[in-house]
């Protein structure tokens, strides 16, 4: 067994989760993996998160870790699919928790990050449209406070010289803007499909 075989089946999902992945199946929707799940809840306990958006409800997996993980948190979860945020809504209600700490918004995330308070929230995770990655990226660092969480999954098809389409050049042009950008300390983490996870500093003068 391979080290990301091994961290796939190392915290094993219960039936809420298992539901939730199952219905993500059934309209087509492909949810985060459980490593990379293990690792965004990780992520929002470490920084003590109590506010998060998440870019892609998908049908509720990754609003559940994210929640888990979270301090008696609020996420906020935008989609353009209706459908799948109906059927997050039923995950997080099967999981006991409360419309009020779940706010689902329907509509593209180029439309609703813009109308966010400015460093109001401590995690944002996007994983949508990896084309758009490059603009989502300037208004995620401006919704996240000083020492919070810029999370993007997806980020692996970088490392293929052949993926040549206008995802992974989506991909590639963020990596080289984080890269760039005085105020993150990024690293990728090696789960799923690759998690790309950069702490928001403070600007120097």
């Amino acid at each position: 067994m391979g080290v990301a075989e091994f961290a796939e089946s190392f915290v094993p999902e219960d039936a809420v989760l298992t539901a939730a992945r199952a219905r993500a199946v059934e309209i087509g929707v492909e949810p985060i993996s459980a490593a990379t799940g293990a690792a965004l809840k990780l992520l929002a306990a470490a920084t003590r998160a109590r506010t998060a958006v998440e870019i892609g409800t998908d049908t509720g997996v990754s609003g559940l870790y994210l929640l888990r993980g979270m301090r008696d948190g609020v996420l906020t979860s935008i989609d353009p699919e209706a459908e799948a945020q109906r059927l997050a809504r039923a995950a997080f209600n099967a999981d006991g928790i409360p419309t009020s700490k779940a706010r689902l918004i329907n509509g593209r995330a180029l439309d609703v990050l813009p109308r966010l308070t400015d460093g109001a929230y401590d995690i944002v995770f996007c994983a949508s449209d990896r084309r758009e990655y490059p603009d989502v990226l300037a208004q995620v660092i401006r919704l996240v406070r000083v020492g919070g969480l810029v999370v993007f999954d997806g980020v692996a098809v970088a490392a293929d010289p052949s993926a040549r389409d206008a995802e992974a050049g989506g991909v590639r042009r963020l990596l080289e803007l984080v890269k760039e950008d005085g105020r993150l300390s990024p690293a990728v983490i090696p789960v799923g499909s690759g998690l790309l996870a950069a702490v928001v500093s403070p600007v120097e003068d």
